[in-house]
């Protein structure tokens, strides 16, 4: 019986390990396949033999190298789907997070009000057409989203804690009511931008358009940092799925551990809208996907929902991308098919709980 029970055990962590190494595979094939559509195509192999001598000669030119094709990949295409992979697989890492922590299955990244401050921020940079000097111009609405971003967050953690306690529940209700003041204010400003509003309309939608290097680099290290914190609180979020009294028997600290998962995972998420916009149903959508492929694991869960937020995201815009004439944003596609997509697990999940 024990021996059974232990083959059992290790065929699912086998299933595991193989579903980590074939979901990193497919990432890392679909970018390579990305990175070659568009008006210019590209085939694989120049694709390979210019990234391997981008390394080989540290960023220098190397023979029989097409400079024009170099200058697509790497100025464009490559920081495009590098923001698309980290925002990805940010959302979706801090969707599982939050799902678990709130043991609430219609929990995701936007729950706690943070993206509606990154709108508010960016709105106000449109708004009033501000422009930060010198490099940072590129940068001057996401900047202004992710400090939209961090006050909401400080806002709605600060009257949730009111009390000297700090309560799931607290969070929730904080959130709406940060959510609902701010998308009032910025429904204001867009009805006062006249003809500007078209440029807040838009980065309200999300897209990946006009992204660079800059922007990698300024959501990369949180989206980074974040992820290695959920991972390392992985197990206290297993024991606390049983339940707060459970979690305190086995000396799991309930209070420290809500707190900082709450908090890395409202940092991923403000990176995360700071450079794209409100893209939705990518941390909605994908926990739930990994969640009936390899079990409610978050050691396993997170960092495999990264790999499959990493891996929708990045296959949706080159959809919006190349699908019609005129680019659409890649949060009304994600929204479009998600939507539909979320009905069909809704129902098998329901037929399960009937039958």
């Amino acid at each position: 019986m024990q021996n059974e029970l232990f083959l059992r055990h290790r065929k699912r962590e086998r299933r595991k390990i193989l579903a980590l190494l074939i979901m990193g595979c497919l990432v890392v094939l679909g970018c390579l396949f990305i990175v070659g559509l568009g008006v210019i195509k590209i085939p694989p192999r120049e694709i390979v033999s210019l990234l391997l001598s981008v390394f080989q000669t540290g960023g220098g030119s190397a023979a029989g190298i097409d400079e024009v094709h170099r200058a697509v990949i790497l100025d464009i295409r490559l920081p495009r789907i590098m923001v698309a992979v980290i925002v990805g697989a940010g959302l979706a890492s801090a969707g599982a997070v939050l799902q678990g922590l709130l043991m609430n299955p219609l929990a995701d990244p936007y729950t706690l009000g943070v993206s509606t401050g990154a709108a508010f921020g960016a709105t106000l940079a449109i708004f009033f057409g501000v422009s930060l000097p010198g490099d940072l111009g590129v940068l001057t609405t996401s900047l202004f989203a992710l400090a939209g971003a961090l006050a909401a967050m400080g806002a709605v953690y600060g009257i949730a804690s009111f009390h000297g306690t700090l309560a799931v529940t607290n969070l929730i209700l904080a959130g709406v009511i940060i959510s609902a003041i701010l998308s009032a204010a910025i429904s204001f400003l867009k009805s006062l931008a006249g003809e500007g509003v078209s440029s807040i309309v838009f980065w309200l939608m999300g897209s990946f358009a006009s992204r660079g290097w800059s922007h990698v680099l300024l959501c990369l290290p949180p989206v980074l940092v974040g992820m290695v914190v959920c991972c390392y609180y992985a197990d206290d979020l297993n024991i606390l799925s049983l339940g707060v009294r459970s979690a305190r028997q086995l000396g799991v600290n309930d209070k420290l551990v809500v707190t900082v998962l709450l908090v890395t995972a409202s940092l991923i998420t403000a990176a995360c809208v700071s450079v794209a916009g409100i893209i939705g149903f990518v941390g909605l959508i994908v926990p739930h996907l990994m969640r009936m492929l390899v079990g409610p694991d978050h050691r396993v869960l997170i960092p495999l929902s990264a790999l499959g937020g990493a891996l929708l995201l990045t296959a949706a815009d080159a959809m919006a991308k190349n699908l019609l004439s005129a680019e659409v944003p890649v949060g009304v596609l994600t929204t479009l098919l998600g939507g539909p997509f979320f009905c069909y697990i809704f129902r098998l999940k329901a037929k399960k709980q009937v039958y």
